[in-house]
């Protein structure tokens, strides 16, 4: 018996020594995750310890938290595959763009938020606006995430059924209940706790994998003969043309889009000061961009070395590159890199919807509920929201367009009220309402009909119209006015 894959021939029992170890280590390692959720559990009396990790995590651990959550499936599977098709301008939106929304949420979000001292970024929108935006933002918020979560499970499964032969169904499920389960433990104290260890783990790996493909093949090898425009960086365009234009949407759609959503707001309110949570911010930034630059240099090798490996499903091109032309301890590593960078951003990404839907959604629905209530509504959340996505993932399978989608939605209707609320002190709730609506109701029709230019450029320019004339016409605060230090 034989297995057939990308066309090269491997032999049964060495496919079957193979998928011993990493069946082996794949089993080890998801039982040691739900272990360290077991222990992150101990240290969750509160709510507050279960979604901000008693706002207690330090530098180094806020810098991992931060840059684990979001090195996930789009960018070692999906940024990869664009990169290897498209060359450096298809990847501007990851990691180029999820780099520039770090440097920005540290020069001008981190400290202003981490001062209002919130629970959720739902509560923001309460407290600079009213109850009404708050539930429509929290919704929106909420929503956002089902795409980006999906896309791990997406990954989970892909990656289990290309190693372990199990059907993808079933690997979707086996990485749903892992994450879930430590997750719905610990809490932010668990994804704290296991993103520090598994960014260790995502470095060690790609610099393992990269150096073992440097020394076998030097990099003036591989780039002897480059493909025509594969490092163009800009559009060839004249100015202003559709294609500049949508260049300007890929910079803009997770470097402003992922800037008003809760994954981010957790950490920066997580970490232990307003120093730690810029400087975090920054520190991830830097980390993701020089990170990520590793799996696009193995597709780049994949792509020239391998050509034949470009005749498949190229969101595959590095699991299936590491698996034929490397050796076990090789493919042990990476594939630990790899499962560690999409459970990190999967447990992240599900702990950051259940908050505000708990927080925002659910709690203002019970009268006088205790902060123990709060806290199993809180898990009972994570559950929820894993449970949808799951759906989201069973129907969706390109990584790289579910977690675009996500960050477009949150663009179009949070990004504009998030900085009138925190930059101009006397907003009304009704221009961030009108704001929220218009870019929400005009990127949707945008989608719908089919536009030559990214349908988020209509959705943010409505979102901008909307709140000048909700601001013309309603100039008055309708809503409760922050102290004035918040905004120093």
């Amino acid at each position: 018996m034989i297995f057939l894959t990308a066309g090269k021939v491997i032999n049964a029992s060495g496919r079957f020594i193979l998928f011993k170890m990493l069946l082996f280590f794949i089993l080890l390692y998801l039982t040691f995750n739900v272990l360290l959720g077991f222990w992150a559990s101990r240290r969750v009396n509160n709510t507050q310890d279960f979604l901000l990790a008693g706002r207690k995590l330090t530098l180094p651990m806020a810098t991992a938290v931060v840059f684990a959550t979001w090195f996930g499936s789009e960018t070692l599977l999906g940024a990869s595959s664009e990169f290897a098709e498209k060359g450096l301008i298809g990847v501007i939106e990851d990691p180029f763009g999820a780099a520039l929304c770090l440097f920005l949420v540290g020069l001008f979000f981190a400290r202003k938020l981490y001062r209002m001292n919130l629970l959720t970024f739902g509560d923001f929108y309460r407290v600079r606006y009213n109850r009404q935006t708050e539930l429509i933002a929290s919704i929106f918020l909420v929503v956002s995430y089902f795409g980006w979560i999906a896309a791990q499970l997406v990954a989970l499964g892909i990656i289990l059924n290309l190693v372990v032969n199990i059907p993808l169904i079933v690997g979707i499920l086996l990485g749903f209940i892992v994450v879930v389960g430590y997750t719905y433990l610990g809490g932010m104290w668990s994804v704290s706790v296991t993103d520090f260890l598994q960014t260790i783990m995502i470095i060690l790996g790609l610099l393992f994998v990269v150096g073992s493909l440097l020394i076998q093949f030097p990099f003036s090898e591989v780039m002897h003969q480059p493909p025509a425009d594969f490092f163009r960086f800009t559009p060839v365009a004249k100015a202003y043309s559709t294609e500049w234009i949508n260049y300007f949407a890929m910079w803009i759609t997770i470097g402003l889009g992922s800037i008003p959503q809760q994954d981010v707001f957790q950490r920066v309110m997580s970490s232990k000061s307003e120093k730690v949570a810029v400087y975090a911010s920054f520190m991830a930034g830097i980390l993701y961009l020089t990170v990520a630059f590793m799996p696009l240099l193995i597709s780049l090798y994949a792509k020239v070395l391998h050509p034949e490996l470009m005749q498949q499903d190229t969101q595959l091109l590095l699991p299936v590159l590491i698996l034929q032309q490397s050796s076990m301890w090789m493919k042990v590593l990476f594939f630990g890199a790899l499962l560690s960078a999409i459970m990190s951003t999967a447990s992240g990404a599900m702990l950051a919807p259940a908050a505000i839907l708990s927080e925002n959604i659910l709690k203002p629905v019970y009268r006088n509920i205790t902060d123990k209530q709060l806290l199993h509504l809180s898990r009972v959340s994570v559950l929820l929201v894993a449970v949808v996505s799951l759906g989201f993932a069973l129907l969706r399978s390109n990584i790289y367009e579910l977690v675009s989608e996500s960050s477009a939605l949150s663009l179009v209707s949070l990004f504009v009220p998030m900085v009138a609320g925190i930059y101009i002190p006397r907003t009304s709730s009704r221009a961030a309402f009108i704001s929220m609506l218009a870019g929400m109701g005009v990127w949707l029709m945008a989608l719908a009909v089919g536009t030559a230019i990214n349908p988020l450029i209509y959705g943010l320019g409505a979102s901008f119209l909307g709140l000048g004339l909700g601001l013309f016409w309603w100039p008055k605060l309708s809503g409760p006015i922050i102290k004035a230090e918040a905004f120093k």
